[in-house]
């Protein structure tokens, strides 16, 4: 019951990773229910699971996304690579300050958040117009869909960090 209300209690922060987590719950609950022998290996799950949501983030999560909550919710956020897009992204700048370990999704991700802490304006939160200023410097970041600058702002308006 704990680590249920954690994960509703934190679910708007990190929908995605959270999301992952109730489904994992889910499944050692069906599996405790099914193998109520094996009830010693369920605990070692639970407690697994436990330590997962109380830290935030999985254990193979890359050494860059431990330090900041608000770049492992944008980074389980993004689109993965090679999932269908109908954007064609087009940068005008070299990629290679925010290429971290060869994984793009992380450098899109380090580069958002970049984009967001220099764009932000003061007081941003509920004010629309200081809204649109960082939806509009996101825009090119994330390939001129308005849809998905829409989904990740709402991800970006849950951090405590911005």
């Amino acid at each position: 019951n704990n680590v249920r209300s954690k994960i509703i209690k934190e679910h708007l922060n990190d929908p995605n990773y959270y999301a992952k987590m109730s489904a994992l719950l889910d499944e050692i609950i069906k599996f405790r229910k099914e193998k109520a022998d094996k009830y010693e290996e369920y605990l070692k799950r639970i407690a697994d699971l436990a330590k997962q949501v109380h830290a935030g983030h999985a254990g193979d999560t890359p050494e860059q996304l431990k330090k900041s909550p608000a770049i492992r919710a944008l980074y389980s956020n993004l689109k993965k690579p090679g999932a269908a897009s109908t954007a064609t992204h087009h940068v005008a700048e070299a990629q290679p300050d925010y290429l971290v370990s060869g994984d793009p999704v992380l450098a899109q991700a380090l580069k958002i958040d970049a984009t967001v802490r220099a764009t932000r304006p003061d007081g941003w939160r509920g004010i629309q117009t200081r809204e649109n200023v960082i939806k509009m410097a996101l825009l090119p970041l994330l390939g001129d869909d308005v849809a998905e600058v829409e989904r990740i702002f709402l991800i970006i308006l849950q951090q405590g960090e911005y």
